[in-house]
């Protein structure tokens, strides 16, 4: 008996190898033969074959059909319809891009130096300096043989070891990294490659017969309309390398290659394998001459933080083999042979942008408060225990969600006592006294697990799951509260409940946690017994009752993606009202406010996770809510931090008070734009804008390093195209006053907060005027909306520099307070 039915792809890159490997696992449950058929082009596939799903080149949009045929076709049906529509579009997202590279403005202080530029696509961002060293490209034709001898023992050998070597990888890793090395295990693992293979072996050595695969794989994903799918045949390439080296372990073909000092490596291509085994220490950048921007070798640069170019082809570099230069990917270029005013600008480039991600990193071990010392916890959200060290690292102040539901899911049955024990030890350990917020397991509805069996719903989000489900299977529930509270011997362990909707419910929780206490007791195992509970607020019913539910539980965690779409009534993953779904709806504010202060009536702690959490536009109003801790995930941290410090809390709580009586969304939303515009402004004069003693070589690098500066310090979103503003007004006549100063300045929208910029130099420099040398410069960077002061402070300015005792004074200031405190009042600003 056949059975089909129809969706639509939603996924941004297609059905590619990560997402095919969930599918794969998925429909690997069933005895059933599953198919996939591509309504676009007619391509049928296994759907339990990664490779033979990617075969499909299934893109965003397309619509496909799964046909069933088998006993248990009705059961697969029912879990494959519940998991495309609910689970499937999450397990892929849109790929970070970079803006094209015609909307990037070379920067005169590096043309005027007249570079040796070669222009490459933007892949990852950054820049880097070393030597540029060739990669020696694997021919893995090297391989071929006609030799035969033992050869199914010889590739199931190899098999085994590459498969062995990818998981014990796999466990180790962690985010993009983990999702690459995985999506090769589900390679080396599918059965079209593996069974591809196999049948070959009758009449072939094993070389020959996994270089047949790979062709008849690699001329399939070449025909995709995909670049993304197309791109997908290196990661062929990388297993089929590894499998090869594996099988024939004498054949030289050089696959060892150490860099020796700070490099930057050309090669065609890398794979995922091959970047793995660089020095990451020594690796500055790469220039990648057919990568793609989905590559999974420059998803991983992009992680790693290594610079990455491509469309430079290698004849282009043959001169610089083994020489310096310098790439970089900000602006799509390399610069080969450098003289030194180039070097210079490259290498005082590399400075700014290390002072940018210093200081933002120096937030990640500083608490997390406002500009009037209010404290607020940031914390991560984690899915897994792997992700916990580089939380901390980020600068998490806590594990506000631990997301223990991706323990059980795709696999065959629930992970025992001791197996959830040693992860949630693994969490509580690497934060040591910081606490782990462990949610127990909110599966069930939209999140499907085939060993539970559950019953298939119309509205999952609505129906049989997390806690509700609990009672049903009690014995799994009791398993995770005991290894829980084991673990919590080793931190500051808090139990979470998700789903709440009732008192009776978290009493049944609380009879459930005393039981297992007892139990625990009578074992003589050590526990805990003193942990934290609390629960989730995502259903908007418990707003209501938040005051009698501070008699039962110690803290709250909202919940705001699922609360507000059970709020608005929004489901967030249809597309047909997915524009309704908004967290700055008054009435969720409205609700928000109503659980925070009750919360604290009561002397209970209220947390934030979800999607919101990480949106630095929607930070004041979070901060204003008078939350406790907001939760977001790891690399929004940092940013999140050094934001928080630049607001005022009685300034958010305002903002959140007027915020609340809003009647729509978009007023909402202008009360943030102005609320921003006007927190974000900032004096004409200050201390981070003075430079002195200024090390300036030539007029370029003193206009590259104040504009530079003025990026830092957080007063332009855009310092390529404001330093291109001040270059032009030079281009009309030389801002050299004589006398040793210079007046560089503009009116630009470029500069988000008007700026005079201060620059005492060490030793005078060639303004390039008829003028002669300079030694102090005060640059003018005047926003649009300002024009009216632009004139009248350089023209009082110009006449204030003619008088010999005005400039000995500036010059003989001995702070920065004095200098701008002299400027404000000659020039009445």
């Amino acid at each position: 008996m056949k059975n089909e039915i129809q969706f639509r792809c939603v996924l941004p890159n297609g059905i590619h190898a990560r997402p095919a490997s969930h599918l794969e696992k998925v429909c690997g449950q069933f005895q059933s033969q599953i198919n996939l058929t591509n309504l676009r082009n007619g391509n049928t596939a296994d759907a339990k074959s990664v490779l033979a799903l990617v075969g499909t080149d299934t893109l965003m949009n397309d619509d496909f059909i799964l046909s069933f045929d088998g006993e248990d076709s009705q059961q697969a049906i029912t879990i494959l319809s519940d998991y495309i529509n609910n689970e499937f579009p999450r397990c892929d997202e849109a790929l970070d891009t970079l803006a094209d590279d015609e909307s990037v403005t070379l920067p005169q202080s590096l043309l005027r130096h007249r570079p040796t530029l070669l222009h490459g696509k933007r892949l990852a961002p950054g820049i880097g300096k070393g030597l540029l060293v060739g990669y020696r490209d694997i021919d893995l034709t090297t391989f071929i043989t006609d030799i035969r001898h033992d050869e199914v023992t010889r590739f199931e050998q190899a098999h085994f070891q590459v498969r062995t070597s990818l998981e014990q990888k796999a466990n180790s890793a962690s985010g993009h990294e983990k999702e690459i090395i995985s999506a090769h295990l589900s390679i080396i693992n599918d059965r079209t490659f593996v069974d591809g293979i196999k049948s070959n072996l009758a009449g072939n050595s094993t070389a020959n017969a996994i270089l047949a695969v790979v062709e008849k794989i690699t001329k399939q994903l070449n025909q995709s309309t995909s670049a993304y799918l197309r791109e997908r045949v290196l990661d062929i390439r990388d297993v089929a390398t590894q499998l090869l080296t594996a099988a024939y372990p004498s054949v030289n073909v050089n696959t060892d290659f150490t860099l020796a000092e700070p490099s930057i490596v050309i090669a065609n291509d890398l794979t995922p394998s091959q970047f793995l085994g660089l020095d990451k220490d020594l690796l500055q950048g790469l220039v990648l001459t057919h990568a793609g921007s989905t590559s999974h070798t420059v998803i991983l640069a992009r992680s790693f933080n290594i610079p990455a170019l491509s469309g430079i082809e290698a004849n282009q570099c043959t001169g610089a083999i083994n020489s310096l230069i310098y790439l970089d990917s900000n602006l799509g270029v390399i610069a080969t042979q450098p003289n030194e005013g180039v070097c210079r600008y490259f290498n005082r480039a590399i400075t700014l942008s290390k002072q940018l991600n210093d200081e933002l990193h120096t937030f990640a071990s500083q608490p997390a408060r406002t500009a009037d010392g209010k404290m607020i916890e940031i914390a991560a959200n984690i899915a897994c225990s792997f992700e916990a060290p580089a939380a901390f690292e980020k600068g998490a102040e806590g594990i506000g969600l631990f997301r223990t539901e991706m323990l059980f899911m795709e696999r065959s049955k629930a992970p025992d006592e001791d197996e959830q024990f040693g992860y949630y030890r693994e969490a509580l350990e690497v934060a040591a006294d910081k606490p782990v917020i462990i949610r127990t397991i909110d599966i069930g509805g939209d999140k499907p697990i085939d060993y539970l069996n559950l019953p298939q719903e119309n509205n999952p989000f609505l129906g049989y799951r997390a806690v509700r489900i609990y009672p049903e299977f009690l014995a799994l529930f009791h398993t995770q509260l005991r290894a829980i509270l084991r673990a919590a011997v080793h931190g500051n362990a808090k139990i979470m409940i998700p789903m709440i909707q009732s008192i009776e419910e978290i009493r049944w929780v609380k009879q459930q946690l005393e039981i297992v206490k007892e139990q625990l007791a009578q074992e003589s195992l050590a526990f805990s017994a003193e942990v934290p509970l609390g629960i989730m607020v995502e259903i908007p019913s418990v707003a209501f009752i938040v005051d009698q539910f501070c008699k039962e539980v110690d803290f709250f965690s909202i919940g705001s993606n699922d609360m507000t779409q059970y709020l608005l009534a929004v489901d967030r993953d249809n597309a047909s009202v997915a524009k309704l779904y908004n967290s700055l709806a008054p009435a969720f504010l409205r609700m928000l406010s109503q659980v925070v202060q009750t919360a604290h009536q009561h002397g209970r702690w209220v947390g934030l996770c979800g999607e919101l959490g990480a949106d630095a536009k929607v930070l004041p109003l979070l901060i204003g809510a008078g939350l406790d801790e907001i939760s977001m995930s790891a690399p929004k941290i940092t940013e999140t931090k050094a934001t928080l410090c630049k607001l005022n809390s009685e300034d958010c709580k305002t903002l959140f008070e007027q915020a609340c009586q809003c009647p729509t969304i978009a007023d909402v939303q202008t009360l943030l734009e102005n609320a921003a515009a006007n927190q974000e402004s900032k004096p004409l004069l200050a201390t981070e804008c003075i430079i002195k003693p200024a090390d300036f070589a030539n007029k370029e690098e003193a206009i590259q390093a104040m504009v530079g500066n003025l990026g830092l310090v957080g007063r332009t979103d855009n310092a390529y195209e404001l330093e291109e503003d001040v270059w032009a007004r030079e281009e009309v006549f030389s801002t050299g006053l004589g006398h040793g100063f210079a007046i560089p300045h503009t009116k630009s929208e470029n500069i988000r907060c008007s700026s005079i910029s201060i620059a005492h130099l060490s030793q005078p420099i060639d303004w390039q005027s008829d003028s002669g040398d300079v030694d102090f410069i005060i640059m003018l960077t005047l926003n649009k909306a300002h024009a009216d002061q632009h004139m009248r402070i350089f023209s009082t300015l110009a006449r204030k520099l003619i008088h010999q005792s005005f400039r000995d004074q500036l010059r003989a200031s001995k702070d920065d307070t004095e200098i701008i405190a002299m400027l404000e009042s000659e020039l009445a600003i």
